[in-house]
């Protein structure tokens, strides 16, 4: 495990007392009993969409054109149970970093982990790629009781927040890399290590293409091609979804022939891969981001 003493420390100036504020108020919410925590969850949930206009503008936006098929009634009730689990989310996030996680340990289940332990025992590096479900922070905490975890993230702005992040993952990941350090990353997988990661946001950077995502254009990082491509790495699905009150986690096979001399067809293999992981628990998806911001022809203005 990495030391959290080796982060830097962070400043407490008059500016930063807010963001020190919300810590505290999420290190008391992640000591509460599991069962308030959700019950709270929920109504935070409910609460949201009046508080955060543009970003339900920004969910419905994405649910209509992801799942067109689905009838409007159904997809209004979908929209409702994201922000829901958007809600417990922000408390599985906190009890990640510090709370307790002994319940969710009695109640979940994990499938595949006889994939790991046979690229494992074969020295070969594994990139787990996943999705931006809320219970993403739960289950790779969860995860990491199983193998020795590390994780690929992108600095946040606020010096507090980005410390409190790394030093609350650090308590369970063996190393976070941020999507800059790139060497870092690499050298892990050549020795062998787990590397979790979750490309299925427009990160804005120079290495990006276009691939389908539920049929729609998506600005798509390249980083699982290129990270395969330069470590020879394995590129295995990770799923993983909350059931009431249980967390279930799946490892799939590795993907076959990957990569291939093609980062188009590599990203749309991994989009259609998180797409089947959002398929399996709509509901726990974050909906919210702004993934088809940018289409081909410049800016899109499908979020308008």
């Amino acid at each position: 495990m990495a030391d959290p003493q080796k982060l830097q420390r962070p400043p407490f100036t008059p500016r930063h007392w807010p963001m020190w504020l919300a810590l505290a108020v999420m290190v008391v919410g992640a000591r509460l009993p599991w069962p308030l925590q959700r019950a709270l969850g929920r109504l935070i949930g409910r609460l949201a969409p009046a508080l955060a206009p543009s970003r339900r503008r920004a969910a419905e936006t994405n649910l209509a054109l992801c799942l067109p098929e689905m009838p409007a009634e159904q997809r209004r009730q979908l929209l409702a149970d994201s922000f829901d689990a958007l809600g417990v989310g922000l408390f599985e996030f906190a009890r990640a970093w510090w709370g307790s996680v002994a319940p969710m340990r009695r109640q979940v289940r994990i499938e595949g982990l006889e994939h790991l332990q046979a690229l494992r025992d074969a020295g070969r590096g594994v990139l787990m790629v996943s999705g931006h479900f809320m219970t993403l922070e739960m289950c790779g905490r969860l995860m990491c009781d199983h193998v020795p975890l590390a994780g690929m993230y992108r600095r946040h702005r606020s010096p507090v927040f980005e410390w409190a992040v790394k030093r609350g993952r650090l308590r369970y990941a063996v190393h976070m890399y941020t999507n800059e350090e790139i060497r870092g990353a690499v050298r892990h997988l050549k020795q062998g290590g787990f590397l979790w990661y979750a490309p299925d946001q427009d990160m804005r950077g120079k290495d990006t293409v276009f691939a389908p995502f539920f049929g729609v254009p998506a600005a798509t990082i390249t980083a699982t091609h290129q990270l395969a491509r330069l470590t020879g790495c394995a590129v295995v699905p990770f799923f993983h979804r909350r059931e009431g009150g249980r967390y279930v986690l799946r490892v799939a096979p590795p993907l076959n022939d990957f990569p291939s001399q093609d980062p188009v067809q590599d990203s749309a293999r991994v989009n259609a891969a998180i797409e089947a992981m959002v398929r399996e628990a709509p509901a726990q998806y974050l909906w919210i981001h702004r993934r088809f911001k940018r289409q081909p022809e410049g800016r899109g203005k499908l979020y308008d």
